[in-house]
């Protein structure tokens, strides 16, 4: 044997490199979990099960189209999401001029509330369901709401 003065560096700093490689990794996974579990399948699927649970209002009641929408948030969500004003009228005679808006609106909300609900799409589809109904997704068991929720998820569970 011959014997060579090369140090070699202790064991622990060998690999060095796979442990950054493993603790971004871990980084990513940990950052990133929530928007990755919530397909844009699944935000579709919110967004038909409001329509299918939109309450009865008659045509005195102000909302527009099948998923029944205040005017004002008719025109702010379609400057955001179009970058162009949509009127309630026009937004009301077409679906696939509204579908889009909504599903960038809900999108965003039912990967919120997933988040918020510790990954538990379940509760984050009725605490996106309050905050469609209310403005507050903290009232998705309250009793004014509940019962929406219950039939907002309950629709959407039929698309799984």
């Amino acid at each position: 044997m011959i014997p060579t003065n090369r140090i070699s560096a202790p064991r622990c700093f060998q690999p060095l490199r796979f442990r950054w490689l493993g603790a971004l990794l871990l980084l990513w996974v940990m950052w990133f979990p929530a928007h990755a579990q919530i397909s844009d399948a699944k935000v579709e699927a919110l967004v038909e099960a409001l329509r299918l649970s939109a309450p009865n209002a008659g045509p005195d009641a102000g909302l527009y189209s099948d998923w029944k929408i205040k005017p004002d948030n008719i025109v702010r969500w379609s400057k955001r999401c179009l970058d162009q004003e949509v009127t309630p009228e026009q937004f009301a005679a077409d679906q696939a001029l509204a579908r889009p808006v909504l599903v960038c609106v809900m999108g965003k909300v039912l990967r919120d509330q997933f988040t918020l609900s510790n990954n538990n799409e379940i509760v984050a589809v009725q605490r996106a369901a309050a905050w469609w109904m209310t403005g507050d997704p903290d009232q998705y068991r309250s009793s004014a709401a509940s019962a929406y929720t219950l039939r907002v998820l309950e629709a959407y569970l039929r698309f799984f």
